[in-house]
């Protein structure tokens, strides 16, 4: 069959990506794809133009510096887009650069499938104009979206979190601890402190100084979990050398996180991977003040964390810009180490989140609406 263009420009997405691809390939085993991707999406066999570390950027400064280097990318793809001329086009999240690119594609007569919304319920509602002109379904994968769009008159159905059929450990805690030689007599804390450079850069400095307030108090060794896209050398940059004895992992995130007494996430899928996985944790994010005070008067709710926002309510601590210090970390730690009905609350919490996720298995749904569109247009 012809070739369908493919496009994630970030770490999760970049993962449900190939898992669509994988499950795609099932029901046509010669499918073609190409676009932007890491590492997954590669393995699936997906002819990559980009990588997604090319369109990692957040932030207004950081988004202004890099455009002429996003203006190469969105050219090229677009040249390749009318040179290989696919069938259909799979965007993934990174509305900034994909409803852009909806718009050219719909120009060019192919059909979009967006899988993950924008998140229109928290702020630029103005996107669903641009989605009901250019794309032809959304996949959702939050059950509440669902109303959203069917006010809009845009076609969209929910498949499923993708995270639920990815989610899950494959060694015991007595193996984990072997592995990386931590002691089991010890609490055991995850950080996560992001998965682009500039969160890495705003995180880290508050968070080692909430970590070293920690260590004072508590009898606790810490895993940094690094995410893919990141480089270890500039990592290690903003591990000080009291720190320097830490593990930094590159595998066995979901153990990491399922056997820790506590974990600390910057906001972002990790936080509902630690729900998943039931371990407590504390959300946080620090963005430039520029950024933040242009953006804030915009955002329509009062939730940042998605575990709390599929609540409903506040179930867990969210460390937002100026509340983002070093003393509030180890507050909001002590809380949940020192009190069992903290931690208890926040794991049935956790599990009524399950429950309202569902079973249903994204990747398969997925694969099976883009399977639909392209007969569609055939």
């Amino acid at each position: 069959m012809n070739s369908i263009l493919i496009i994630a420009g970030e770490n999760s997405g970049e993962k449900y990506g190939a898992d669509l691809v994988n499950q795609f390939k099932k029901i046509q085993p010669h499918a073609n794809f190409f676009g932007i991707g890491g590492k997954h999406m590669a393995e699936e066999g997906v002819s990559l133009l980009f990588s997604i570390k090319d369109l990692a950027v957040i932030g207004i400064a950081e988004v202004v510096s890099h455009l002429p280097r996003i203006k190469k990318i969105f050219n090229r793809i677009k040249k390749e887009t009318i040179k290989r001329q696919p069938v259909a086009a799979v965007l993934i999240d990174s509305p900034d650069f994909n409803l852009r690119l909806a718009k050219t594609l719909k120009k060019l007569s192919i059909p979009v499938l967006y899988y993950i919304s924008p998140t229109v319920w928290a702020w630029r509602k103005g996107r669903l104009k641009t989605i009901k002109k250019t794309v032809e379904k959304m996949l959702l994968i939050f059950p509440f979206e669902e109303s959203i769009y069917k006010e809009n008159g845009i076609p969209a159905v929910y498949v499923g979190h993708p995270l639920k059929e990815r989610v899950g450990i494959s060694i015991s805690k007595e193996e984990f601890l072997l592995k990386y030689r931590l002691d089991p007599q010890k609490i055991l804390i995850s950080l996560l402190p992001g998965s682009r450079r500039n969160e890495i850069k705003h995180h880290m400095p508050i968070l080692v100084k909430g970590l070293q307030k920690i260590k004072k108090e508590f009898n606790v060794q810490f895993v940094l979990l690094q995410a893919e896209n990141i480089d270890k050398i500039f990592l290690s940059n903003f591990i000080p050398p009291s720190f320097e004895n830490m593990n930094v992992l590159t595998e066995d995130s979901y153990e990491a996180i399922a056997f820790s007494d506590v974990a600390l996430s910057s906001c972002g899928t990790a936080n509902l991977e630690a729900a998943l996985l039931e371990t407590p944790l504390i959300s946080f994010y620090h963005i430039s003040p520029l950024t933040f005070h242009l953006g804030i008067k915009f955002i329509k709710i009062n939730n940042y964390s998605i575990v709390n926002i599929l609540s409903g309510e506040k179930i867990i601590p969210e460390l937002i810009q100026r509340h983002f210090s070093p003393e509030n970390i180890f507050q909001e730690t002590k809380k949940i180490l020192c009190s069992e009905v903290v931690r208890s609350e926040m794991i049935t919490h956790f599990k009524r989140i399950k429950d309202i996720l569902g079973e249903e298995i994204a990747s398969q749904n997925a694969a099976k609406e883009l399977k639909r569109l392209i007969s569609n247009k055939e």
